[in-house]
């Protein structure tokens, strides 16, 4: 059986979790939320490659993401930063939805998965 890998579990969640080569991430938020848009998504995408990182893969190997906006209007913004962090010929597949999300300061919230 294989084994399965939990990064800072709690009582309700883990930061990621490992399984069979791909690393699941939970939501990630920015942990100043009163950047705006483009302050959290670069926070926030810091802390996937701090994550992948820290299960030996990185953003080369990303196979899908979810993207949750407190306001799809800032999709636009959103994806300069995330174009920005992608690799080159390597965006996963992709959702992005307008979302309430927990804490009402927090305007993205982004999910992944990636392969090792």
């Amino acid at each position: 059986m294989s084994r399965i890998i939990r990064t800072n579990p709690s009582h309700i969640l883990a930061r990621a979790v490992e399984y069979h080569g791909f690393v699941y991430t939970s939501g990630v938020l920015a942990h100043d939320l009163g950047k705006d848009i483009k302050g959290q998504t670069a926070e926030i995408l810091a802390e996937i490659d701090a994550t992948l990182e820290l299960h030996g893969t990185d953003k080369t190997r990303l196979l899908q993401a979810q993207i949750w906006l407190k306001h799809i209007s800032d999709r636009a913004a959103m994806n300069e930063v995330w174009s920005a962090w992608l690799p080159k010929d390597g965006a996963p597949v992709r959702a992005c939805v307008e979302a309430a999300l927990a804490d009402p300061r927090a305007l993205v919230e982004i999910m992944v998965v990636a392969c090792k």
